[in-house]
């Protein structure tokens, strides 16, 4: 049965969150030398996700999601530091 929520996310693109294993099978073919058009093709998830879970992986070693107040203090401090840097 499909709520009206779920109706809405198919029609709509929603995104959803991929499980670990999909995270990890992501890093797998990447080590394997598979190339990001290979892996959104073989497992069914968009293009920029891949590259977005390969990137990250690179960055912090961990395909995690990051706790949102460490997202917000980082992005706190981007804009502090380009505010004093282009002053």
């Amino acid at each position: 049965m499909q709520t009206a929520s779920t109706n809405i996310c198919e029609r709509m693109g929603c995104s959803q969150e991929l499980s670990e294993f999909k995270h990890g099978t992501v890093i797998g073919c990447h080590l394997c030398n598979k190339s990001i058009c290979e892996i959104y093709l073989l497992l069914n998830i968009p293009q920029l996700t891949v590259s977005s879970f390969i990137t990250k992986w690179k960055q912090l070693g961990t395909t995690a999601t990051q706790p949102q107040s460490e997202q917000g203090q980082r992005m706190l401090k981007r804009t502090v530091t380009n505010c004093l840097q282009s002053h």
